[in-house]
């Protein structure tokens, strides 16, 4: 096992090629929200524009529409096309697709989020209710004709199918290499897992993260580097270091207890920087 540092996050970041346009840095698109979860698309969408994405989508009900496009800032939230064949094709023509945030728990949801898993040719991020949706047809997984990456919590984990008998790093690795799928496995010292066989531990973030929002922040930056160029597991191991960095940049400024997923996507340009990318 692997610790995630900051200098292999330096090794593994995909590099910012100096004439490059909007198009260079990845489109993406963020699919979730919905009444009574309007925050989660937000956050995932923000911290994929933080992270370095150049183009960033976030597509949630026509009902929650309003209130998600008054706080997204910096990405471009629109109603989620009313057919499954626009939704597809609007997703195709992106670079990879995070699926989950905010997306409540519906059989037509559930069975849109089986479908993409099944149809899509392009990179997935499942996270919350994208991962409840997978997890009665768990074998999709190792059905897609492109990777996915999965970031549940140690609950999340065990609906899966997981096993923590024997320990989070043996369950997440085993895991990875029976559904051919990354695994983030969250928590202290969160875990990545790929189907190769490799894992990696984080050593950066704080018991102040733990709060709604959070995962949907992560999620957002595994993301954006996904669209950026970088290869799912080493994407996920940058993202879970940076999202704790983060963290742990709050925490000095605001304590643990007063840490929000606002200011997780506000300090990552902060975590960013603590990697020495300019000097």
């Amino acid at each position: 096992m692997e610790e995630i540092t900051a200098e292999l996050v330096r090794r593994l970041l995909p590099p910012r090629a100096p004439e490059g346009h909007k198009g260079t840095f990845g489109r993406v698109y963020v699919l979730g929200g919905a009444v009574g979860y309007t925050g989660a698309p937000v956050y995932a969408g923000e911290a994929a524009v933080r992270a370095g994405s150049g183009l960033v989508h976030v597509g949630v009900p026509e009902e929650v529409y309003p209130i998600v496009a008054a706080r997204c800032a910096a990405s471009m939230a629109s109603p989620v096309p009313g057919s499954y064949a626009a939704l597809l094709e609007e997703l195709r023509r992106c670079d990879a697709a995070l699926i989950g945030p905010g997306l409540g728990r519906s059989e037509r949801a559930e069975r849109t989020v089986r479908s993409l898993l099944r149809d899509l040719e392009l990179p997935v991020v499942l996270d919350a209710d994208g991962i409840n949706a997978a997890a009665a047809h768990i074998n999709v997984l190792s059905e897609r004709p492109a990777p996915t990456v999965l970031t549940p919590h140690e609950g999340e984990f065990c609906r899966l199918g997981g096993d923590l008998s024997g320990g989070r790093e043996r369950g997440a690795l085993d895991f990875a290499r029976r559904h051919a799928c990354v695994l983030v496995l969250k928590g202290p010292g969160t875990l990545v897992a790929a189907p190769d066989g490799r894992l990696l531990r984080n050593t950066t973030g704080n018991c102040g993260m733990a709060k709604g929002g959070s995962g949907d922040v992560l999620g957002g930056i595994i993301l954006s580097l996904i669209g950026q160029g970088a290869e799912p597991a080493e994407a996920a191991a940058c993202a879970v270091w940076l999202h704790g960095r983060s963290g742990d940049l709050c925490r000095r400024e605001l304590t643990e207890y007063a840490i929000t997923p606002e200011d997780l996507v506000g300090r990552l340009a902060a975590a960013f920087r603590s990697l020495g990318l300019e000097e």
